[in-house]
C-alpha cells in the first residue's frame, strides 16, 4: 500500500541539492492526466494516466506522487492533472509537488490504432524526451499502457542525468566559497538555529551544525556562549523537517531553513535568506537529518560570501 505525501510537504519548495543521476539513484515521478479530447478516446486519459501510474510505483528506482494529493495541491493553485503540463510550467509544478520528473501525453485513433503518446519533463532542466506505444483493436489499454510505463521508467532511469540538474559535490562548494574569500577579513561568528521534526524526536542540531562546518572549513572562527572570543557576527534562524514518503525500505523527509545574519556591534542585518530540501535514508532520522544539512549546504553557498569584509 502506498503511503500519500501530506499536503503540507508537497506544498513545500523542493529545490534541493539533487545529486548527479546513476543508476542507484530514486527519481521522484508525477503523472498527469493524458490528454483524450477525441470521441472516440474520450475518458481515457485519467485511465491511462493511473494505469501508468501504477506500473511505475513498482519501479524500485522511481516514487510517484500520489495522484490524490497531486490533484489536491494542484487544485488549490488552479492548476489541474490536466495534460497541458509544459516546459513553462514544470519548474512551477516540480516546486508545488517535489517532483523532479513530469509525464503526460495524449490518447488518440489514427487508423484503427490507438496511440498513446508520452511527454516526459525534467522539472529542474526543463529537458523533455518522448515515447510512444500503439496497437490495434486487439490491444488492451492495460496492455498499452504498461508497455509506455517500461518506455518512460527506462527513459527516467538512463536520462536521469539530462532530466534531473547536475551540481557541485560539498568538497567543490567549499573549495569555491574559501576562493571567494581569499583576501578577506572572517569575523568571529555565532550560529543559533532552532529545530523541529514533524514525527519521531529527533535532538541533534543538523542544519546548525553543518553551516558551522562549513563555516569552520571556510576558515572563519566560530564562538558560542562559552568562548571567550565574543562574535561579530550573528547567525540565527529556524529549520524543521517532516516525514514525506516511503518506497521500499527508503524513505524520504523534506525539510526548510530560514536563517538571517546580523552585525551584533550595529545591529544591520547582513543577510537573510531560506532553503528546502529533501534526504533520503533507510531510518526516517536519519532521512529528516539529512534533508536538514542538504539545505544548509546550499545555504552556505549564497550566504558565506557575505559575510568576508
Amino acid at each position: 500500500m502506498k503511503t500519500r505525501i501530506p499536503l503540507i510537504l508537497a506544498l513545500l519548495v523542493a529545490a534541493g541539492a539533487a545529486a548527479r543521476a546513476t543508476s542507484n539513484d530514486v527519481f521522484t515521478v508525477a503523472v498527469f492526466n493524458f490528454e483524450s479530447k477525441d470521441e472516440a478516446v474520450r475518458d481515457l486519459g485519467p485511465k491511462v494516466a493511473e494505469l501508468i501510474n501504477v506500473n511505475l510505483s513498482a519501479d524500485p528506482q522511481i516514487i510517484t506522487v500520489e495522484r490524490a494529493d497531486l490533484e489536491k495541491v494542484l487544485g488549490e493553485q488552479e492548476l489541474g492533472l490536466s495534460g497541458t503540463i509544459d516546459q513553462n510550467s514544470a519548474a512551477k509544478v516540480g516546486q508545488l509537488t517535489g517532483a523532479k520528473v513530469l509525464v503526460t501525453g495524449r490518447v488518440f485513433k489514427a487508423d484503427n490504432q490507438t496511440l498513446i503518446v508520452a511527454k516526459i519533463i525534467g522539472t529542474e532542466t526543463s529537458r523533455v524526451y518522448g515515447e510512444m506505444v500503439q496497437g490495434g483493436s486487439s490491444a488492451t489499454l492495460v496492455d498499452l499502457s504498461a508497455s509506455l510505463a517500461k518506455k518512460i521508467a527506462a527513459d527516467v532511469s538512463g536520462k536521469g542525468d539530462t532530466l534531473v540538474a547536475q551540481v557541485e559535490t560539498r568538497e567543490e562548494r567549499v573549495a569555491k566559497l574559501k576562493k571567494a574569500l581569499n583576501g578577506k577579513t572572517l569575523p568571529v561568528i555565532s550560529v543559533k538555529i532552532s529545530e523541529q521534526h514533524y514525527g519521531p524526536h529527533i535532538i541533534d542540531p543538523a542544519a546548525e551544525t553543518e553551516l558551522a562546518l562549513i563555516l569552520q572549513q571556510c576558515g572563519f572562527t566560530l564562538a558560542d556562549d562559552k568562548s571567550t572570543n565574543k562574535p561579530a557576527v550573528e547567525i540565527s534562524g529556524e529549520a524543521f523537517s517532516a516525514y514525506g514518503m516511503r518506497k521500499g525500505n527508503l524513505v524520504s523527509c523534506k525539510s526548510r531553513i530560514e536563517i538571517k545574519a546580523r552585525d551584533i556591534a550595529t545591529g544591520n542585518i547582513l543577510a537573510v535568506d531560506r532553503q528546502t530540501s529533501v534526504g533520503v535514508d533507510v531510518a526516517e532520522q536519519t532521512a529528516a537529518k539529512t534533508a536538514l544539512e542538504n539545505a544548509a549546504d546550499l545555504l552556505a553557498g549564497r550566504l558565506i560570501p557575505k559575510l568576508g569584509k
